[in-house]
C-alpha cells in the first residue's frame, strides 16, 4: 500500500505561504552567498569572477609569494592605492623587520587602511594593531589554515544540511516528478555538499583538486534551483504550468517525454549505456584515488609531520 500525502497544490493558504516565504528567504540567500564568494575567494587573483587560480590561492595558497602580497593583489586590492600597496610588499620582501615597520611608512598605511577592519573586535581576522600578527602573514602563502578549514567545514555540513534539509522537506510534497526524480534531486545537494567540503582539504595538499570544488557547487546549485522551481510551480502556479487547458487533465510527466524520445531516436538503450559509462568513470576515480590521491596525501602529511 502506497503512503498518502498532502500534495503542494492541495495545502491550505497559510502553508503555501509559510513554504513560500521559507524557500524565498533562502533564495535570497544564496543569492548574497555566490556574492560573498566573487568578492573573496573570486578576487583572489586580483580579477573579478571565479576561477580555477581564485581556488588555488585560497586553499593552497600562492607558493610564490607571500599572505600579504596574495591578499594585496587579490580581495584587498581595491582598499589600498597602487603605491601604498607597493610600499607595503616592499616591506615585506625586505624582510618585514620591525625597525623598518614605521620608518617606511607602511604602519601608517596599515592604521589609515587596514586597521578598521583588522583589529581585535573582529575575532575572525587578524589584528593588525599587534606586529606579530602582521609578522605572520608576511611568510610564504600556503592558503587556509587547517585550523580554519576545521572551523569553516563543520559550520558548513551543519548549516547547509538544515538549510537542504527543509527544502528537500518541502519538495518531497511535489507530485510532478516521479519518486525517482524526487529521490535523485533530494540527494544530491547531501552528496555534492561532502563532496564540496573534503574538495577544500584536498585542494589544500594539492590544486589539483579545484576543479571538484566548482563541480561540487554547480551540482548543489542544480539540485537547489530544480527544488525550487518545482515546489513555488506546484504551490502557486499547478492548474496552468502542469494542467492541460483544453482536456483539464495533469500533462505527462517530463521522464516519460524524454523516455519517449530517447525511444523515437532509437537510443532506448541509452540508459544502460550511462550506467556503463557511470561505472567505467567510478572504476577509473578509484584507480587514480589510489595511484595518485593517496601517494600525494601521504607525501602531504609526511611534510606536515617534519614541521
Amino acid at each position: 500500500m502506497s503512503n498518502q500525502y498532502t500534495s503542494l497544490k492541495d495545502h491550505d493558504t497559510p502553508i503555501k505561504v509559510l513554504f513560500t516565504g521559507y524557500l524565498c528567504t533562502v533564495a535570497i540567500g544564496y543569492f548574497f552567498a555566490i556574492v560573498q564568494i566573487l568578492f573573496t575567494h573570486g578576487m583572489a587573483d586580483g580579477k573579478f569572477g571565479l576561477s580555477i587560480d581564485d581556488i588555488v590561492y585560497s586553499y593552497y595558497g600562492n607558493r610564490s609569494g607571500t599572505v600579504l602580497e596574495t591578499k594585496l593583489n587579490g580581495s584587498m586590492k581595491m582598499n589600498a592605492s597602487d603605491s601604498q600597496r607597493f610600499a607595503i610588499m616592499q616591506w615585506v620582501r625586505e624582510g618585514a623587520e620591525m625597525d623598518d615597520y614605521e620608518s617606511s611608512g607602511v604602519k601608517k598605511i596599515i592604521e589609515q587602511r587596514c586597521v578598521m577592519c583588522h583589529n581585535k573586535e573582529a575575532a575572525s581576522i587578524p589584528n593588525f594593531n599587534e606586529f606579530e600578527a602582521l609578522k605572520e602573514l608576511a611568510e610564504q602563502d600556503e592558503g587556509a589554515t587547517f585550523s580554519s578549514l576545521t572551523r569553516v567545514s563543520h559550520i558548513h555540513l551543519f548549516g547547509i544540511s538544515f538549510i537542504f534539509m527543509f527544502v528537500g522537506l518541502i519538495f518531497s510534497f511535489a507530485q510532478t516528478p516521479t519518486t525517482l526524480y524526487k529521490s535523485i534531486a533530494i540527494g544530491m545537494p547531501y552528496a555534492f555538499l561532502v563532496i564540496d567540503i573534503l574538495s577544500w582539504w584536498l585542494t589544500k595538499l594539492h590544486p589539483m583538486f579545484a576543479w571538484l570544488i566548482m563541480f561540487a557547487g554547480l551540482g548543489m546549485g542544480a539540485s537547489f534551483t530544480f527544488m525550487w522551481i518545482i515546489s513555488l510551480l506546484e504551490m502557486w502556479g499547478y492548474d496552468k504550468v502542469f494542467m492541460n487547458s483544453k482536456t483539464n487533465e495533469p500533462r505527462r510527466q517530463l521522464s516519460e517525454i524524454v523516455v519517449e524520445k530517447l525511444k523515437q531516436m532509437k537510443c532506448d538503450k541509452a540508459a544502460v549505456c550511462i550506467k556503463k559509462a557511470a561505472y567505467r568513470l567510478i572504476c577509473y576515480a578509484a584507480k587514480k584515488t589510489k595511484s595518485v590521491v593517496f601517494p600525494i596525501i601521504k607525501k602531504c602529511w609526511n611534510k606536515m609531520l617534519k614541521k
